[in-house]
């Protein structure tokens, strides 16, 4: 007997959905190590889903696909310098930090890269941007089972006020220079409408607009929407369950306004399209509709859903995001809206994907864009 509350999804083969099936292989010289020469010279790869169409274009291109009347709602967290360069002791091994979530002022978890002899009680002490030493140390608290490390913070009355000069733009992992980052990634891992700091990654599908591209398409009369989230762990963590239904994601702090649950309620009533600026902007606005019977009201919270196929979608009909990475949960959420409702939207997607890799579309955080309609 079939129970919609079953947490497990069934596959080709009558089992649950592994990992694994979102798995696809990508050659390494298409992961963009640096953003487009301008934001919106950037690939826009266009999948129309009913008709199975894929159409390629610029992202300038983006007002053409969009109709009076929509509403295009974006996700304005500002990324904050989150990542840090410490040593163990004063002259031990150098380390690198991310910050991932405050519990309190000064106390933050974090991920370490080369921490794994990182150990309770040891202390680190933080250098700045240019490589210098500061009065900032940290002593460690604790180590959870996922290898985080909680750190107390010293030195300093609150350590956001010193990422300006401690901090760089926390890069993903895969995106590597000889140097690290550069002065323009300050710029360019941000979009130009980030409002309020606390993400510690980009929300990337946002990185391709200019101002004077916005106001293109106010102009074309769309209703120009901001929600916010902050991305974390929630957004970027690896799926390390072997069945996906078994992965749990961290929560994260969003924001609906008042303004921006009006015009979408209002879009959603007459019939009026819905178009979603990323995966992160899709999760707000589905776990409000959740939370209110189908309507998106002005909130605050945290949200830990889970998107993957089959999934019914209560608000976002149209959405444009960037190429994401395999067994990722983004990969899954954008498989889930290719076909609504349905578990084939993960041959959709892989399928737009190799079609991308054979054209030489570039993936990930500065890589192209995917409209899917």
């Amino acid at each position: 007997m079939f129970r919609p509350w079953l947490n497990c999804i069934l596959g080709p083969y009558g089992n649950a959905v592994r990992t694994a099936d979102f798995h696809y292989a990508l050659p390494p010289e298409l992961i963009a190590q640096t953003p487009a020469p301008q934001r919106d010279q950037s690939r826009l790869l266009v999948l129309r889903r009913t008709e199975g169409q894929l159409e390629h274009r610029c992202f300038r291109d983006l007002p053409e696909y969009l109709r009076p009347g929509d509403v295009l709602v974006l996700n304005d967290s500002r990324v904050i310098p989150a990542r840090l360069r410490a040593r163990k002791g004063a002259a031990g091994g150098q380390l690198e930090v991310l910050l991932v979530e405050a519990n309190a002022r000064n106390d933050w978890w974090v991920m370490l890269r080369a921490g794994k002899r990182v150990r309770a009680g040891t202390e680190l002490h933080f250098q700045t941007r240019a490589g210098a030493s500061s009065p900032v140390t940290a002593t460690v608290l604790a180590k959870n089972a996922e290898g985080h490390c909680r750190l107390r913070f010293a030195g300093v009355e609150d350590i956001r006020d010193a990422l300006a000069w401690l901090g760089e733009a926390p890069l993903p992992p895969y995106i590597r220079r000889p140097g690290g980052a550069l002065p323009e990634d300050d710029e360019r891992y941000q979009t130009v409408y980030a409002r309020p700091p606390g993400s510690v990654a980009a929300p990337t599908a946002g990185l391709h607009f200019t101002e004077a591209l916005l106001e293109r398409v106010r102009g074309h009369g769309v209703n120009v929407c901001f929600v916010t989230l902050h991305v974390g762990l929630g957004t970027f963590a690896p799926v390390k369950a072997r069945v996906i239904a078994e992965h749990l994601l961290h929560e994260e702090a969003y924001e609906v306004n008042a303004p921006t649950a009006a015009a979408v309620n209002e879009a959603r009533k007459e019939g009026r399209r819905v178009i979603a600026v990323g995966t992160t902007t899709v999760r707000v606005l589905e776990t409000v509709a959740r939370q209110n019977e189908g309507a998106v009201a002005a909130s605050a919270g945290r949200t830990r859903l889970f998107i993957y196929p089959p999934f019914e979608f209560k608000v976002v009909d149209a959405l444009l995001t960037n190429f994401h990475r395999p067994e990722s949960t983004l990969l899954m959420l954008v498989s889930a809206f290719a076909a609504p409702g349905q578990t084939r939207g993960r041959e959709v997607i892989l399928a737009a994907y190799a079609e991308a890799a054979r054209r030489r579309y570039r993936f990930y955080s500065y890589g192209d864009a995917m409209l899917i309609l």
